[in-house]
């Protein structure tokens, strides 16, 4: 008779227990709260080195592909901020003497173009074969005000937005210093990066060591991905709204074009912006010629399917994690509380703070307040 070996128990699962929970949630609380507010005592000062940081965080992969290559880490780095300077220079050099032009024209045309749509649209106003419009506005509409309230307060809250942005960020006072510092920062972080990582990932205590090495991989897959990504849409369809709109006549279409595709960066304000931009300069330009007002609206309806359809999932992908509503959100508030500085954190630690959001949830499913086990 064959014995029967006794069957080991299967070990049990650890449950996370309330009190770990809540340690880890107030550790986590409380460097985030430190991390914003040194951020805002320090917001003065830190452009330069925000602004460095970026850059460095984007040109490490192209200097770690040129070390693989043979090129020592010292050559490797110097070579890509001295090209990025170059390009920088090269792109100021070309464009902002024609943006700065056509700037200048549209802010002293803009009281033509206001003009120009209050006379058309009292005129519609007024038509009688349109009573249906006069009724839709209201009996006591009057185009000459409606208008001028609509752009008094959209030149507001753009005038508000700015002082704050400048009131929160006046390292931008000093030119010098962001011209100086920033690629002298760049070139150290481009240099020490993968030393710096060590160093801060063997502050790690042991024990959390794993945990948090994952939740740093997440980060950065969803920083990567956003920034490198969304920095290439921005770009292509600047590129894409800036010479439809000039080879379709547009007054001003370099300057709109480029804009509207730098500020895709915010989800649907870049589109809507440029949109509405260029159909009124189109409608005041063009009217009664339908043609190219529409011609206008097809550049930006081709430009949301080429952005939705094709560049998006392509360079962004849907592994990024940052809800548009959350990113709007995030760019605002810290925008608001940081100036300049804030909009360019915005993303990172909106992608960090998702990140820790789901983290949180995820053991917080796995304990036992939410299974209703006790731990053992």
């Amino acid at each position: 008779m064959k014995s029967v070996s006794p069957t080991k128990p299967r070990p049990k699962t650890p449950s996370i227990s309330a009190a770990a929970i809540e340690r880890q949630a107030l550790f986590w609380l409380a460097t985030f709260v430190v991390i914003v507010l040194l951020l805002w005592l320090l917001a003065d000062i830190l452009l330069p080195f925000v602004v460095g940081f970026a850059i460095a965080y984007l040109l490490t992969p192209l200097t770690d592909r040129l070390q693989r290559l043979g090129v020592p880490r010292l050559v490797a780095a110097l070579l890509m901020i001295t090209l990025m300077v170059l390009v920088f220079v090269i792109l100021i050099l070309l464009i902002a003497p024609v943006l700065g032009g056509q700037l200048g024209a549209f802010i002293s045309n803009v009281p033509n173009y206001v003009a120009r749509l209050q006379q058309l649209i009292q005129t519609f106003v007024s038509d009688p074969q349109l009573p249906w419009l006069k009724k839709f506005l209201g009996e006591g509409f009057e185009a000459n005000k409606s208008i001028s309230d609509l752009v008094g307060q959209g030149v507001g809250w753009v005038t508000t937005f700015l002082k704050s942005l400048w009131s929160g960020g006046r390292s931008l006072v000093s030119l010098f210093s962001l011209i100086v510092i920033t690629p002298v920062v760049s070139f150290y972080l481009v240099y020490d990066w993968h030393r710096m990582v060590a160093k801060v990932d063997s502050w790690i205590p042991v024990h959390h060591r794993d945990t948090v090495r994952q939740l740093a991989g997440e980060v950065d897959r969803a920083i990567a991905g956003f920034v490198r990504g969304q920095s290439a849409v921005c770009l292509i369809l600047g590129s894409f709204y800036a010479v439809a709109l000039s080879l379709a006549g547009l007054n001003f279409g370099l300057l709109i074009g480029l804009v509207s595709g730098l500020i895709t960066f915010i989800p649907y304000v870049g589109s809507m912006t440029g949109l509405f931009l260029s159909l009124a300069v189109a409608i005041a330009q063009f009217w009664p010629e339908w043609t190219w007002i529409v011609v206008v609206l097809g550049i930006f309806l081709v430009g949301q399917f080429i952005e939705g359809n094709i560049l998006s999932p392509k360079l962004v992908g849907d592994s990024v994690g940052l809800h548009p509503v959350w990113l709007i959100f995030a760019l605002l508030a810290f925008g608001y509380l940081l100036g300049f500085v804030g909009l360019l954190v915005a993303v990172p630690l909106a992608a960090t703070i998702g990140v820790l959001v789901r983290f949180a949830l995820r053991r917080y499913l796995d304990s036992s307040l939410y299974t209703g086990t006790r731990a053992e």
